[in-house]
């Protein structure tokens, strides 16, 4: 359900009012009156809820059990027909809204979109505080005497009306009876005839343009971001400007604009599009992300945008390249993927918003009318005269003198005007920029291959002792796609945090090599990578068959042809220690995730000794270590897609013949006993462990655990008495933890697989209370649940069995997601093509006894075999805390102090990729 209701809409003094109405909404309703029975409903029958509030929308939207739609629509209709809003449950998610706020507050996306609305009209919506806080929520209302739970049910009253409302039901049935379906239950919904809310007006005025402000950033990091206010590109969205021009402003092939700042060793990255899905205004951007040396030259950087935009102007809207971009766009829409139900129908109900009936489904997906004077208008509104610019970047600390209420930037604002902006584009460099050529990616072949049998799962179609090919063609999804995954299995890669560093050097730059010659096919719809795994490197190319061979081609050649450039080195080192660098302003939740990680998994190597070696390392180093790396190496490839068996072996007999058998091949195959595998850390039965740790920006109030019981390694039986536990778990975990104790915005209950080893983690982040006390109430927690567990009824255990077999049973929608199900088997080393059908007939001779067994045997706080790992993250508001937790052991358990001495005295399990009756290698 799409409301016509957001942000923008929230009253004066109110701010969040309309995000806060959102979260009100999942309580209860008076036809089901008790708190959280939707999303429990929900989550027991295989499905998930959210929502998300915008600024001129709010979007609520669940997924379940085709056998279950009935009802859980009937309970989705409540929201908008007679919901509870108790002054309880009001207080409680005002904390939670809060909660949110907090996690948000030291992310530099959240304060620099304030801050750019910050710098705008006070007199439009567009310049609000939209998420909401207990300061805006409570203490404001409060202090002008008013009651936020009145205000609440006014705002829902007269906002929430029919007529601003558009539902989108994904369904099995026949379209009648969804619609009889859908009638019955929304025929309560008011209709009140509230006229659609108006945003027009612009949200800068000439204050607000032909400025440029500096930003101080959490993370240290330099972005240089120049927006202009534009006529809204959804006024003429058959035409396509905006997607027009940023294609081009954002093309990364030779001659563009990236490519020229990447030459001259200024910029990392640069995207550009416009801002907002809206008729009332928008913005168009342009954002890069640049090196130290380009921080130095901000103006020149500034000076080759307009540059490139005056080439664009003076040549002309060119019919050709509006062509190929309609090409692009009609081969897309025509062979998208389908895509999973809880994705499709939020996109197809906030177009019906935007967009007229014939076009709900197409949206602004395919351009059907040339009209250069439209495209024109926008390229000659890019204009030094309403430029906005802003840069971040740490070495403006100590030079600002302003503050942004809501987040706390610090900032400074400087203003410009046309004549220093030309003297910009005058220093700018000569350099030679142009058009793109044109587009040779593009598919031109869009037959299907011609499959007699339907093929269930992959089989190894080619062996060597340099490769191992598994093969599937596509039998389900009939699009003229393929998917190519190729693991370089490196021994030479994982031995030390030095040559995992210079693995990440050596993915990094031949990404980096092919970004220009590669770029027109990632624009076409065939996109590539090349990943740092475990054990080695991947490379993944998805999308249109036709030309992936070519592509895939060139990127062997790179490989095989490999050098370090030194200037590329020095831009790629330095992005990468600022990654590392960065990772101190991590969320807590996410170090805690991390550090779990480091005490499990065997070869892991942490960001801090990796940072220490990068800091040392030069060209020479990398040069070195290739030969090395790719020296020794065994290729694990799976191919499936719109692909015949011999086309798929003869790209393996290519890419061997390159790497392994020609004069100049630097490549050897892998002895048995080099295979590289993966292991992870076996936890003792009935111990307790955990690690307590300062959170590594001191900055940052926020707390956080992780909670992890470690249970077994991969074993039907086991698998799904786990996996049934999780589900009936997971919506209690989450409404006691957060919705109930109001321990923070991020509380809850997830399965977690490391390589094979199967087990639950809790995740709570909290400014509200300490690690130790957070730690206490999952265990809590996991002893009221025992009562749940043990009064559950024999009905409600069969339809929580249900519920996961229809979840095993749904069909993959796409051939990504059948690929990636597939490689997790062959790169595991397990090879159950068969899983899903395996546990489902698990799950049908499955007895309640033996999940009361499981649960007490190997979850609950006391359990027997019980392996347990709290992590525990102290953030800056408790550092009182964390000194008496270090001093203070917990009974019944066992300090982690040294993670490494930890790793090294514990046994592993065994890799599947050798075991008995597994993967032989």
């Amino acid at each position: 359900m799409n409301v016509d209701v957001g942000s923008f809409c929230d009253p004066e003094g109110l701010e969040g009012l309309a995000h806060f109405l959102e979260h009100m909404l999942f309580f209860a309703s008076e036809k089901y009156p008790i708190e959280n029975s939707y999303s429990k409903f929900i989550a027991e029958h295989g499905g998930t809820t959210n929502a998300f509030t915008s600024s001129e929308n709010t979007n609520f939207f669940f997924d379940v059990n085709a056998d279950c739609l009935e009802e859980a629509l009937d309970r989705f209709a409540q929201f908008f027909i007679k919901p509870l809003m108790s002054a309880d449950a009001t207080i409680r998610e005002i904390k939670a809204v809060d909660s949110e706020h907090q996690k948000n507050l030291l992310t530099d996306t959240w304060r620099m979109k304030q801050l750019e609305k910050h710098l705008s009209s006070k007199d439009h919506p567009y310049h609000k505080f939209s998420t909401g806080s207990w300061e805006t929520l409570e203490v404001r209302p409060k202090a002008k005497g008013l009651d936020t739970r009145l205000e609440l049910l006014k705002f829902y009253e007269n906002n929430y009306s029919a007529n601003l409302m558009q539902l989108v039901v994904y369904a099995k049935e026949n379209l009648d009876v969804i619609q009889s379906l859908v009638e019955s239950k929304f025929v309560a919904v008011r209709n009140t005839s509230r006229n659609p809310f108006d945003f027009s007006g612009e949200p800068c005025l000439r204050e607000h343009l032909q400025i440029l402000v500096k930003a101080v950033p959490i993370k240290d990091c330099h972005k240089l971001k120049i927006l202009w206010p534009i006529t809204p590109g959804m006024r003429h969205y058959k035409e396509g400007p905006c997607g027009y021009v940023s294609h081009l402003i954002g093309h990364e092939g030779e001659g563009s604009l990236f490519s020229v700042l990447k030459e001259l060793g200024w910029a990392i990255s640069l995207g550009a599009g416009e801002s907002e899905r809206s008729y009332a205004f928008s913005f168009f951007y342009t954002i890069i992300e640049l090196t130290d040396a380009g921080q130095d030259h901000i103006e020149e950087t500034v000076g080759l945008l307009f540059k490139y935009i005056k080439l664009l102007q003076d040549s002309g809207v060119q019919k050709w390249i509006f062509d190929e971009l309609v090409a692009i766009r009609k081969i897309g829409f025509h062979y998208k993927d389908k895509s999973p139900p809880i994705h499709y129908a939020p996109y197809v109900a906030f177009n019906m918003q935007l967009y007229p009936p014939e076009d709900w489904l197409v949206g602004s997906s395919v351009l059907s009318k040339f009209a250069p004077d439209t495209i024109e208008k926008i390229l000659n509104e890019l204009t030094p005269s309403n430029v906005r610019i802003f840069c971040q970047s740490n070495k403006f600390e100590g030079c600002t003198n302003l503050t942004e209420p809501w987040y706390g930037t610090q900032f400074a604002v400087e203003k410009l005007d046309t004549m220093t902006l030309d003297k910009w584009v005058e220093k700018a460099p000569a350099v030679n920029l142009s058009l793109p050529k044109a587009n040779v990616f593009i598919p031109t072949d869009l037959s299907l291959k011609n499959f007699k049998e339907k093929v269930r799962y992959p089989r190894m179609l080619r062996k060597s002792a340099f490769s191992r090919l598994w093969y599937k063609p596509d039998t389900s999804f009939f699009t003229p796609k393929a998917c190519i995954r190729i693991d370089f299995n490196c021994p030479e890669s994982k031995h030390s945090p030095e040559a995992s560093v210079l693995t990440e050097m050596f993915t990094r730059l031949v990404m980096d090599y092919l970004n220009e010659y590669a770029y027109d096919a990632v624009v076409a719809g065939l996109s590539y990578t090349i990943n740092h795994i475990d054990t080695g490197f991947e490379i993944i190319c998805v999308g249109y068959n036709h030309k992936m061979r070519i592509l895939l081609d060139k990127i062997i050649s790179k490989i095989d042809d490999f050098e370090v450039r030194p200037d590329r080195f020095s831009v790629i080192k330095e992005s990468l220690q600022k990654e590392y660098e960065n990772c101190k302003f991590n969320p807590p939740y996410t170090q805690a995730m991390y550090y779990c990680s480091l005490l499990v998994e065997e070869d892991s190597w942490p960001w801090n000794e990796e940072l220490e070696i990068l800091q040392h390392l030069e060209p020479n180093h990398l040069s070195q270590f290739t030969p090395r790396l790719l020296g020794k190496t065994h290729l694990e490839c799976y191919i499936s897609g719109n692909i015949e068996p011999n086309e798929a072996e003869s790209t393996v007999e290519h890419i061997e013949e390159v790497l392994f058998k020609s004069s100049k091949s630097l490549s050897k195959p892998l002895f048995p006993s080099q295979h590289a595998t993966k292991r992870i850390v076996k936890l003792q039965d009935g111990l307790r462990y955990y690690y307590a740790v300062e959170g590594s920006n001191p900055s940052d109030e926020n707390s956080s655990i992780v909670n992890y019981i470690q249970v077994h390694q991969d074993d039907i039986k086991m698998n799904v008495k786990l996996q049934l536990l999780a589900l009936v778990a997971k919506q209690p975990a989450f409404h006691q933890l957060r919705s109930v104790e109001q321990l923070g915005y991020i509380a809850l209950l997830m399965q977690r697989n490391y390589h094979g080893v199967y087990g639950l983690q809790f995740i709570i982040q909290s400014t509200v209370k300490d690690p130790s006390h957070l730690d206490a109430r999952v265990n809590a927690f996991l002893g009221t649940f025992e009562n749940t567990l043990y009064g559950m009824s024999d009905d409600e255990f069969k339809s929580n069995v249900s519920a996961l077999i229809d979840l095993k049973l749904e069909k993959h929608k796409n051939l990504r997601e059948e690929v990636a199900f597939f490689w997790k088997e062959i790169s595991n080393g397990t090879l159950l093509f068969d899983r899903k059908e395996s546990e489902v007939a698990a799950l049908r001779e499955l007895k309640k006894e033996e999940l009361v067994e499981f649960f007490n045997s190997h979850v609950k706080f006391d359990a027997p075999q019980r392996r347990n790992l709290s992590v525990q993250v102290y953030g800056g508001l408790h550092q009182m805390e964390y000194k008496h937790a270090i001093d203070n052991l917990p009974p019944g358990s066992c300090q982690i102090t040294d993670i490494f001495s930890f790793r090294r005295s514990r046994p592993l399990y065994g890799s599947f990729k050798g075991g008995v009756g597994h993967m032989k290698l």
